[in-house]
């Protein structure tokens, strides 16, 4: 499991990017949000997430806000 923060969202497409804690940026798609509405997530909000490497580059998935 990774961690990150919302880097940038595209509300009208339903994706966005997640700058992991490492510097990496990784993409996410809407259907790969768990137990969150998209619309709810804000930039810089801390995620968690499951990375998997796809021929079009890293996709999150399992994204989840980190509770504090």
């Amino acid at each position: 499991m990774h961690t990150g923060k919302i880097k940038r969202i595209v509300l009208e497409k339903g994706f966005g990017f997640i700058e992991d804690n490492d510097g990496t940026e990784v993409f996410f798609h809407k259907s790969s949000l768990k137990d969150v509405e998209f619309s709810s997530l804000v930039g810089g909000q801390e995620v968690e997430f499951d990375v998997r490497t796809t021929p079009k580059g890293l996709n999150a998935s399992e994204v989840s806000v980190v509770k504090k």
